[in-house]
C-alpha cells in the first residue's frame, strides 16, 4: 500500500483537511487517490455518465449529488465504465445502486449509502466547479487520498 491517511495526517498535518467520516466504503480498492475532478449535480446522473466515459488515469471523481437519499448516481454500469477508462475512485455525496457487482470491481468508491433507483436524465449539473460538502471545499486539480481510515484532501500531490 503506497500511504494510509493517518500516516499522511502525521506528516502532512498542515496541509490536509480531513473529511467527516460519512461515507461508506465499496468496490475492491480499499485505498485510491488522484487528482480531483468535480461534478455537482442532484438526482440526475447524466454528467456521471459523461465523466466516466472520459479518461479517468491519475484522477478521482468527485460528485456533490446533494446528500441525497433518493436515488443513485452510480450503478454497476457506470462503474465498469470508470474501471475500463482508468478512474482511480469516485467519491460520493449521495447514493451508489448494484453494491454486489461494484463490491466485485477494481474501483474504490466512497458513499453515503445505497439506494435501488435509479436517476433522471435531465442533463443537468456543472461540472469543474469548487464544491463544498463533508467539512470540506473540493477544488478541481487537488488531490484526494482515500482509505478504509477515511478521506483527505492536499493542495498538492502527497503520496
Amino acid at each position: 500500500m503506497p500511504f494510509t491517511t493517518p500516516d499522511l495526517c502525521d506528516d502532512h498535518a498542515g496541509d490536509l483537511v480531513v473529511a467527516e467520516a460519512i461515507f461508506r466504503s465499496f468496490g475492491l480498492r480499499s485505498h485510491f487517490s488522484g487528482e480531483i475532478s468535480t461534478i455537482k449535480c442532484f438526482e440526475d446522473n447524466s454528467l456521471v455518465r459523461e465523466s466516466v466515459a472520459q479518461n479517468g488515469a491519475g484522477k478521482v471523481l468527485v460528485n456533490d449529488g446533494g446528500g441525497s437519499m433518493r436515488r443513485a448516481l452510480l450503478g454497476d454500469m457506470l462503474a465498469e465504465k470508470a474501471v475500463a477508462n482508468g478512474w482511480e475512485g469516485v467519491v460520493i455525496y449521495g447514493c451508489l445502486r448494484d453494491v454486489n457487482q461494484i463490491n466485485e470491481m477494481a474501483l474504490g468508491i466512497k458513499a453515503l449509502g445505497t439506494h435501488p433507483m435509479k436517476t433522471d436524465k435531465r442533463g443537468e449539473g456543472q461540472r469543474n466547479i469548487p464544491l463544498q460538502f463533508a467539512g470540506i471545499g473540493w477544488q478541481p486539480g487537488h488531490f484526494v487520498y482515500s482509505d478504509n481510515n477515511g478521506i483527505v484532501v492536499a493542495e498538492r500531490k502527497l503520496a
